[in-house]
């Protein structure tokens, strides 16, 4: 039958009270109602399940987010570069229904659709904005995992009135060393050879992520298919991003700094930046790795929930 709907018009399903209004495109997945643990899908076996995947749309991009929905404070995450969103499953489960957990794909990541263009950690900021104005979100606590913290860091400098706390794991403020810059080219050169790949893959995902195999797994099938270049342009945002050190003193906030110390980033920078943020806490989780909200789930989401519930009384929200 044909279809006369509208361009863009919403498909409307028997889900759609599990799913934000703020949607622009179809795709066919199951989904996770929030808040019952349960897959749609298994409601009903015999129906074929289409929701409305949500985008925010930037000039030259759209931006891919899952938001939990709800009356709670917005807390809006940003992941770790060469992951996605899901990396927050833990958090969200944890945090939903008392806060709005909005996490999002950045470009060059997950199903963020962008064209492929240079980009910096500023435009990004730029999205998670656009994002929260989708939302009809005016004011937030804003937060993410090491590129997800430099994202984070970058909004507060660009609209302090928007950002009501920080939540920064893995993080820093400083530029890329010499050192990440050499090692970073060699790994980005040895990941587009053929041989290697696999290998190379499956070493990040031990660095990244530690002993739990079924993650590294996940993780290493996704970064296997990903495509070369919107890999390329993802490094060189990260490589070449710049230093915010010297603005630390503009965001007075409060802030939430928690740093595993296997991760890449330096205890040394980590500390640094709680030191220059006015009013920051500063949480160490010793012998955790890089992605430790998913490693040590339980020690983050209760570091979390503590920084949240002390915090000035932050305006409710509805998902509309």
């Amino acid at each position: 039958m044909q279809d006369t709907r509208p361009s863009g018009a919403p498909v409307r399903t028997k889900i759609d009270a599990f799913i934000p209004r703020h949607t622009n495109r179809v795709a066919r997945h199951a989904v996770r109602a929030p808040g019952t643990g349960q897959n749609c899908r298994s409601l009903s076996p015999a129906v074929t399940i289409l929701f409305l995947v949500p985008f925010a749309h930037a000039i030259d991009a759209e931006i891919h987010y899952e938001d939990s929905g709800g009356d709670g404070p917005v807390v809006l995450l940003g992941h770790e570069f060469l992951m996605d969103r899901t990396m927050f499953a833990s958090q969200q489960a944890a945090l939903t229904p008392e806060y709005r957990i909005v996490t999002w794909d950045a470009r060059g990541h997950g199903r963020t659709r962008d064209k492929g263009l240079p980009f910096t950690y500023w435009t990004s900021a730029r999205d998670v904005l656009t994002v929260l104005d989708q939302l009809g979100v005016r004011r937030s606590v804003i937060g993410g995992t090491s590129q997800g913290g430099f994202t984070a860091l970058r909004t507060a400098l660009l609209a302090p009135d928007r950002v009501a706390a920080l939540i920064l794991i893995s993080t820093e403020a400083h530029e890329p060393s010499t050192l990440e810059l050499t090692n970073a080219r060699r790994f980005l050169d040895k990941w587009y050879e053929n041989g290697p790949r696999r290998a190379l893959a499956e070493h990040l995902a031990e660095w990244l992520i530690g002993d739990d195999a079924w993650y590294r797994a996940v993780w290493v099938k996704r970064w296997l298919a990903r495509d070369h270049h919107a890999t390329e342009v993802a490094a060189g945002c990260l490589l070449g991003r710049d230093s915010v050190l010297d603005r630390l003193s503009e965001i007075t906030c409060p802030a939430l700094v928690i740093h595993p110390t296997n991760s890449g980033i330096s205890r040394a920078n980590a500390r640094e930046l709680a030191a220059r943020l006015p009013a920051a806490r500063y949480l160490e989780i010793e012998g955790a790795r890089q992605t430790v909200n998913m490693t040590h789930p339980g020690e983050v989401n209760t570091a979390i929930l503590n920084f949240l519930r002390a915090l000035p009384r932050l305006p409710a929200t509805s998902a509309r």
